[in-house]
């Protein structure tokens, strides 16, 4: 790489889990050194190859004294800004209601719908950066913000619109998703289609003219739409040069791994109920399997998703919070490493990639985010561990020191 003549800020006596192919565990570089100018790194490898004209000119130069460093979390599947809670679904689910039950008795999205669309988008930020913060203090760097409880167009926007200041006013990266086609809103019963134009017709093309969101998802599910209704908002999505994801498989299989494959997915999200065929398409589409243990959890799964299969197919795995109201009340990327070792019988190792390299992949972010390398964005973290294994085994701890965040390092 051409050197920087003066790197804002040079780090050294750190041991790098890089998570790039570099033939070991980790993508691991055991006593590296990092230096970063402009918001990228600039250079990064064995720190007895650092030159020593980096030392000199570099304005700020840190000693991390043996610290573990990471790529920068990505939580890449949330659901974080919304009105309201639903606390008393989880004593209702507790007393053996069944998530689906409570939703078709006019609680679960419904319910969270009514709290968003009665909020300021001030309100609606005030109440979602104590989420955020506790993400960002475990090192998290990039977070994915769905819309999906407004369902009707002011709500929606005002959504997307409180997920992008919330990223201007906290310095974390926010990526937003219009998931319009969430639930069916209460005004539109009993006409599934109906609503499929209102987001097809008015709310896609706006979305996009605005500008206000990355991708769009949709929920494909016997208590969401059909694949014929989530194939149509696909259609939308792609005729306004937005890319396409799916919340897939998590209560029933309605082909909409295959589907959203199809269609050149970034990522199929849940998906404890998928076909073998269905995963075929994905890894030939490259989709991204993203998996939510959080929601697995609270709903008490016993499906879980077929992670086996997945490695055989060579599909990539991600994992995320899916922060929300009622099924996955959860904001600790952390425990969601632990819950996916656990849980789905993951690796330590694949649970890492799952929160940094392969949640790039599912928000296609993979030239900028995930592993730390040259060219890359300076965010990552600093962590007070003797080996990266510990992110995932610990319950309850945050070992996080410091964080950087566009080459600034911050202090947790």
């Amino acid at each position: 790489m051409a050197e920087q003549s003066t790197p804002d800020a040079v780090f050294v006596n750190a041991r790098l889990a890089t998570m790039t192919a570099n033939g070991d565990p980790y993508g691991a570089v055991m006593d590296g050194a990092i230096a970063v100018s402009g918001g990228k790194i600039v250079w990064l490898g064995a720190g007895g190859d650092l030159p020593d004209a980096f030392t000199k000119k570099a304005d700020a130069f840190h000693d991390l004294n043996g610290a573990w460093v990471t790529p920068g979390l990505i939580d890449c599947h949330t659901h974080i800004v919304y009105g309201g809670d639903r606390a008393q679904e989880f004593e209702m689910r507790l007393e053996g209601a069944t998530y689906e039950e409570i939703a078709r008795a006019g609680g679960g999205i419904v319910s969270t719908m009514n709290d968003t669309r009665a909020a300021s988008e001030d309100e609606l930020v005030a109440a979602a950066l104590p989420r955020v913060h506790d993400l960002m203090a475990e090192g998290v760097s990039v977070i994915e913000i769905k819309s999906g409880y407004g369902l009707e167009l002011e709500t929606e926007l005002r959504q997307l619109r409180a997920a992008r200041r919330i990223a201007g006013e906290i310095g974390v990266n926010v990526q937003t998703t219009f998931l319009g086609a969430h639930a069916l809103p209460p005004e539109f019963a009993g006409r599934a289609d109906d609503y499929i134009d209102l987001v097809c017709g008015e709310m896609v093309p706006e979305v996009a003219r605005l500008g206000l969101a990355d991708a769009v998802d949709v929920f494909c599910e016997g208590i969401g739409f059909s694949a014929a209704q989530t194939e149509r908002v696909f259609r939308a999505a792609r005729a306004h040069d937005l890319p396409v994801k799916g919340h897939v498989g998590q209560l029933s299989d309605l082909g909409g791994a295959a589907l959203a494959a199809r269609y050149g997915a970034l990522s199929c999200d849940h998906l404890e109920y998928v076909a073998d065929s269905d995963i075929a398409a994905m890894a030939k589409a490259g989709t991204v399997a993203v998996l939510l243990p959080g929601a697995y959890y609270t709903l008490r799964e016993t499906s879980p998703p077929p992670v086996a299969l997945f490695r055989e197919h060579g599909v990539a795995m991600a994992i995320a919070t899916d922060s929300n109201p009622g099924s996955s009340p959860l904001t600790s990327l952390l425990l969601t490493m632990n819950m996916a070792c656990t849980l789905f019988a993951m690796t330590p190792e694949e649970a890492l990639a799952g929160v940094t390299r392969e949640a790039a992949r599912a928000l296609g972010l993979t030239e900028s985010h995930g592993t730390l390398a040259v060219g890359m964005a300076a965010d990552f973290a600093i962590w007070g561990i003797q080996r990266p294994a510990e992110l995932s085994y610990r319950l309850g701890a945050n070992p996080c020191q410091a964080v950087v965040r566009g080459g600034v390092l911050t202090q947790r």
